[in-house]
């Protein structure tokens, strides 16, 4: 099909997501492979966001497409209560993987389902019906977790009772971070205020994704695991984006040597070819399960052919060495992102870690107004992102900031190719500083 057909069809008998239909230009995609996709016609863009943060080995590598083909062949799907060689390997491998005594896993669908289940496991657990969230999160879009979502897709959702959100340490590009102990100080006192008793577990992304790729300052998550461990309070690290290498680790909160009592993870578990979330559980919190009944089910829980991709793709991870390389290419990416921030105006921020970064962009360097108003855009940020689909260079403009974000096998030579087409794009952005 050509792209024109695609689009047509597409728009007319399916729905584009957090979007409006009518206006929605979606980009056709016909194959990829590596750090580039191609459109139908042949045009190439380079993949700079990993798709949604999440084809972390790139796209189409053989070693997981066979491995997808060979589960297919021989066990395409087993219900969940029966078990199977590939969901026995995976959950011995992440056993492996994931901090401390985290060693029993419950397979989902994706990230969501993998958080909506550790409210449900967290409350079954210790008898309390609360969760706190941060405002500045993505938690995925069902029931529960969209509740405990802050940003701004929670706003179409009624409230639904026992989801407490407090403040971040970061408070958007004109205020910029609190310090550490602030930011400790007002979590404690919230707990206080909300019952201790009554709160089951706090939620956080180890790194925040989709609001800011916000990474805490050294101390902070270790102030949150003190105050869980002193209030009784299971902490529940969401690493759905910044798991798998992402950050230049296996997990996010490897870089903090803190051990949470659940974690969540999707995305980059299976690299997003084949679809597979996991909710990771502390020994005790398992223990809890051998006489009482777990609560909660799904179909395709412990899929085999997701659970094989799975495994296979921990194996491209480890055998190309791609967390190392992840670090290793973040310590340039991170000197290229200094570098647009010293000869751009409009740059008032960068942020990054490993192979997870943010440009943030201002009209004023001194009052740092954003260049998009919070949950808006603006003329600048849209010539911007249109630059970029021109230029063959994709990646996510949302508000006032853009992603970098791409594969983790990245090249030195792909990653300054994309860097040269953000260093022309943000010409459009320096021209509206004050």
């Amino acid at each position: 099909m050509t792209s024109e057909e695609i689009i047509r069809l597409a728009k007319k008998h399916t729905i584009f997501e957090w979007s409006p239909q009518g206006t929605f230009d979606p980009l056709p995609i016909a194959r990829a492979k590596g750090v580039y996709f191609w459109t139908p016609e042949g045009k190439r863009y380079l993949d700079f966001n990993s798709q949604l943060m999440c084809v972390n080995i790139g796209h189409a590598d053989e070693r997981v497409v066979r491995a997808i083909q060979e589960q297919a062949a021989v066990l395409p799907y087993a219900n969940p209560f029966l078990a199977t060689e590939p969901r026995a390997k995976l959950g011995a491998k992440l056993a492996e993987l994931t901090p401390g005594d985290i060693d029993v896993f419950f397979f989902t669908n994706g990230g969501a389902e993998a958080n909506e289940n550790a409210f449900k496991i967290a409350r079954a657990f210790t008898g309390r019906q609360k969760i706190l969230a941060r405002y500045r999160s993505y938690h995925g879009a069902t029931a529960a977790a969209i509740n405990a979502t802050g940003d701004p897709r929670r706003w179409s959702q009624p409230p639904m009772p026992g989801i407490i959100h407090v403040l971040d340490p970061y408070h958007g590009i004109e205020r910029g971070w609190e310090s550490v102990e602030q930011s400790l100080s007002y979590l404690e006192e919230v707990i206080q205020l909300e019952g201790p008793q009554t709160i089951a577990a706090f939620i956080l992304e180890s790194v925040t994704g989709t609001n800011g790729i916000l990474v805490p300052r050294d101390g902070y998550m270790q102030g949150v695991r003190a105050l869980c461990d002193t209030y009784g309070i299971l902490m529940i690290c969401d690493e759905v984006m910044s798991g798998f290498g992402r950050t230049g680790a296996w997990f996010a909160i490897d870089h903090w040597d803190v051990v949470p009592d659940i974690i969540t993870m999707a995305k980059g578990l299976t690299s997003a070819y084949v679809q597979l979330g996991a909710v990771g559980v502390r020994q005790k919190i398992a223990d809890y399960f051998v006489k009482t009944p777990f609560p909660s089910g799904l179909t395709y829980n412990s899929h085999p052919l997701a659970c094989a991709t799975a495994l296979a793709t921990i194996a491209v991870i480890e055998e190309d060495d791609l967390v190392d390389r992840a670090r290793h290419t973040g310590r340039l990416m991170a000197d290229l992102l200094t570098d647009l921030a010293s000869r751009h105006r409009s740059v008032g921020a960068v942020r990054s870690i490993g192979l997870f970064g943010i440009v943030e962009l201002v009209r004023n360097r001194s009052t740092m107004e954003p260049m998009a108003p919070f949950n808006g855009t603006s003329a600048e940020m849209a010539a911007l992102s249109k630059f970029f689909r021109d230029e063959g260079l994709y990646t996510i403009v949302r508000w006032n900031y853009f992603f970098t974000n791409p594969p983790l096998p990245i090249t030195e030579a792909e990653l300054r190719d994309g860097f040269e087409i953000i260093d022309r794009a943000l010409e459009i952005t320096d021209t509206a500083v004050v």
